[in-house]
């Protein structure tokens, strides 16, 4: 298998010596509160600037993140449109930064409503967003009414954007945990996937401390929750994508997690 590129989600503060701390080669990160429509924010020291010459002096590819609380799917307009604008100032604020894509979650639709007006509000952000660098649409773990849990669902919403312009810019972020928790059969998810999207453009990889389908996200260390180890392990080999760890322990829970990692890669 070639070098395995891979990294974990850190604090922004200093995503480029995070990297180093671990012997990482991207890091992944927020830009701002993940739960807030304020907008993005750089802590790096000397600014977005600093931060993009830091990032291609140590050759280190970064990430963003962009807040759970954007939920462009949705039929409630006061969510919606500033969804739809939060999107635009991550994609701008990501761009400024060289990062290689900017992770958002697929969002949901209300209870009674048709799936297929969340599809199509999926197409016309795209439609509405400029899309300066791949936006990677990451599949969740909850919720009956989310428009990326289920395969059905992630290809509605594939099929709507395919019609977007602006399409070939976004890409799809694997979550293992949100899989798993999911409902979603990790023995041929990666097959799965690309037969719906066609692309698998980053890794979440992480360990779950809940059970198969039981749509609960809460991330844990390899080896330490209930995902198989070797479907884990083959999710990772199977996608040929850069891996992002999201899980716990700071800076040694995660090189524990990159070794564990590449020692069953072999």
């Amino acid at each position: 298998m070639p070098t395995l590129h891979i990294g974990a989600h850190v604090d922004q503060a200093d995503p480029i010596g995070a990297a180093i701390e671990r012997g990482a080669t991207l890091s992944q990160f927020f830009l701002g509160d993940p739960q807030g429509y304020k907008g993005p924010e750089f802590q790096y020291d000397g600014g977005a600037d600093a931060l993009r010459a830091a990032a291609e002096e140590h050759g280190i590819d970064l990430y963003v993140h962009a807040p759970y609380i954007i939920n462009v799917a949705t039929t409630n307009n006061r969510i919606r449109i500033p969804s739809r604008k939060l999107l635009q100032q991550h994609i701008d604020a990501a761009a400024s930064i060289g990062a290689k894509g900017l992770i958002v979650h697929g969002g949901h639709v209300n209870k009674d409503d048709d799936p297929a007006k969340g599809f199509d509000n999926w197409r016309k952000a795209v439609e509405a967003t400029d899309l300066k660098i791949p936006l990677l649409i990451e599949n969740t773990a909850g919720g009956t009414n989310a428009m990326t849990r289920y395969l059905d669902r992630i290809g509605g919403v594939w099929e709507a954007i395919s019609q977007a312009e602006g399409f070939e810019n976004v890409g799809f972020c694997l979550d293992t945990c949100h899989a798993h928790a999911g409902g979603n059969d990790l023995t041929s998810i990666v097959d799965d996937v690309l037969k719906v999207t066609g692309r698998i453009d980053l890794v979440h990889a992480n360990d779950s401390r809940d059970a198969f389908d039981s749509g609960a996200d809460r991330h844990t260390n390899f080896g330490q929750g209930n995902i198989d180890p070797d479907e884990l392990v083959a999710v990772v080999r199977d996608a040929k994508a850069p891996v992002v760890c999201e899980t716990p322990g700071g800076a040694a829970g995660h090189q524990a997690d990159f070794a564990w990692l590449r020692d069953r890669l072999g």
